[in-house]
């Protein structure tokens, strides 16, 4: 005969959502760190605007960081990423 054992487990919710944060912010730092340039599609996905707002709001900003290689656009990940968040403290 088979005995049923009951295992009881208890989590400490909010143990458990602080250590879940953490590891987010962790993997997004490596994310960000991962990309040295980031290409149009990349700009758009992390703005979340179209190639045309962008244009419209920034692009042509002496200070925004691309450099055109070929028919391609680049933008260093970092100083892209500064000026962004600098862009839309001063608009914003």
């Amino acid at each position: 005969m088979t005995q049923n054992k009951v295992l009881e487990i208890k989590v400490n919710e909010a143990e458990l959502k602080k250590v879940y944060l953490e590891e987010i912010k962790e993997n997004l730092k490596k994310l960000n760190t991962e990309l040295v340039l980031w290409d149009t599609k990349e700009l758009e996905k992390r703005t979340c605007m179209c190639m045309n707002t962008i244009q419209k709001e920034f692009f042509y900003h002496p200070d925004f960081p691309k450099r055109k290689v070929g028919n391609k656009w680049y933008y260093p990940a970092e100083k892209t990423r500064d000026f962004i968040l600098n862009w839309i403290e001063e608009n914003g």
